[in-house]
């Protein structure tokens, strides 16, 4: 699904590492999935959000506000998307963070 495409790359670009990579910059792990359902007009979601460990600073994707279950955000992270003309083949950080282009296979 691309909503978990998109966390997983934002919580990459948060740990500055790829999953299962090594590297000097490292800020912290990636600690597993945690299961969230999301209510939309449409249809419920099933996500999978990403947790992280031994982070400097917590991590909070930004596809999701905390402590709610509002489609507003999933909504603009939505409609960027298509904008783009992103689909999950062509899924990019460039689309997200503006950084280095890093496709997702």
């Amino acid at each position: 699904m691309l909503m978990n495409a998109a966390m997983c790359l934002e919580r990459s670009a948060h740990l500055r590492a790829e999953p299962q990579r090594r590297a000097e910059a490292r800020n912290g792990y990636a600690n597993g999935f945690k299961p969230r359902r999301l209510n939309t007009s449409l249809e419920q979601l099933h996500l999978s959000v990403p947790l992280v460990r031994e982070s400097s600073s917590p991590f909070q994707t930004s596809l999701l506000e905390k402590g709610s279950r509002s489609k507003r955000a999933l909504k603009a992270a939505i409609a960027e998307m298509y904008l783009q003309g992103v689909s999950t083949r062509r899924l990019t950080r460039d689309h997200f963070w503006g950084q280095t282009r890093m496709a997702l296979r």
